[in-house]
């Protein structure tokens, strides 16, 4: 099977819409700052562990790397940022430095499912993806790639490992880092249907945030960036004192 930037290879030169674009793509829904910027076919990326300094880390990120490309946001055809689920505080500061950008320059908004952007990041076909929602939780969905876009077999939901939605048939493949907390308990709950799990694929990133805006980017679907909105899927944020 091609590796996934061949895919995406294949894609734009095929259509050749992609290759007109510069999109920004933010994601800070993790203790990673992550952002990227596609650039007529070519990805440039930044990274870092931030903990909880994504406030004061992606502004300067984002400085940079326009900085090395030279690139202005007035060139840009839109700002990507991964909508959630996530940490509450991430999605907005993602959300909200999106917006800030956008009705600064004019641009169109596009939030991008985080739990997509995992899948993404894989090369398999069917992946079924747990990110630790803390709260003894996790996040979870599936999708299905057919061609170059996913199909959603579970949406989005929150949920105790142990009452994850049920897949249809087997040769699944986990990826989050629910997996990784919650390995006993999501391996008993699936049991057979899962094939393997892809330790190496714990995080959304922003580079599968830019690639999955494309689609939306060069059909114009952008949205105006007062109506750009996190994706919670819950509204609690903790546990009360008389349920921990």
């Amino acid at each position: 099977m091609q590796d996934l930037d061949s895919i995406w290879s294949l894609a734009t030169k095929t259509s050749g819409t992609h290759l007109t674009l510069k999109i920004l793509a933010l994601e800070t829904s993790t203790e990673y700052c992550s952002l990227a910027l596609w650039l007529d076919g070519e990805i440039h990326c930044k990274e870092t562990l931030a903990n909880q300094q994504h406030s004061q880390l992606l502004l300067p990120m984002v400085q940079e790397i326009l900085a090395e490309t030279e690139t202005s946001l007035a060139q840009l055809n839109g700002i990507a940022f991964g909508a959630g689920p996530g940490s509450f505080t991430g999605l907005r500061i993602a959300c909200g430095v999106a917006q800030g950008l956008a009705f600064a320059n004019n641009l169109p908004v596009a939030g991008i499912s985080t739990l997509q952007a995992l899948a993404h990041n894989n090369k398999h076909n069917k992946i079924i993806v747990a990110l630790d929602a803390r709260m003894h939780e996790i996040y979870c969905a599936a999708y299905i790639r057919t061609a170059n876009h996913w199909q959603t077999i579970i949406e989005p939901t929150v949920c105790p490992p142990d009452q994850a939605p049920l897949l249809p048939g087997d040769d699944w493949v986990g990826c989050g880092n629910g997996f990784a907390i919650y390995q006993k308990q999501l391996s008993k709950h699936y049991s057979e249907q899962i094939s393997c799990i892809n330790n190496n694929n714990q995080y959304p990133h922003a580079k599968e945030i830019a690639q999955l805006s494309l689609e939306i980017f060069s059909t114009e679907s952008g949205v105006n960036a007062a109506n750009a909105a996190p994706i919670y899927i819950r509204n609690k944020v903790a546990l009360k004192e008389s349920e921990r």
